[in-house]
């Protein structure tokens, strides 16, 4: 009904989504950052994750950062 956003509730998780929240893969990340191009940087550490932010987030969101991949009509 609103032109950019989805079809469906924002808040409706996929079975994929539900599958993965009650049996997640091992691992030690225990944060993430979005890198500005639709994908996500993984952290051990709070050190290295606010690294990530300054790298991924603060420097990056100067030079184009986009949380989504750029459509072509911008959303209002």
């Amino acid at each position: 009904m609103i032109k950019g956003l989805p079809p469906t509730p924002i808040a409706m998780p996929s079975a994929a989504a539900i599958e993965a929240a009650l049996h997640p893969l091992a691992g030690t990340s225990l944060y993430f950052v979005a890198r500005g191009d639709g994908g996500h940087y993984f952290s051990d550490s709070l050190e290295e994750h606010q690294k990530a932010v300054r790298k991924y987030q603060i420097y990056r969101r100067a030079a184009d950062y986009q949380s989504a991949p750029r459509t072509e009509e911008p959303v209002r």
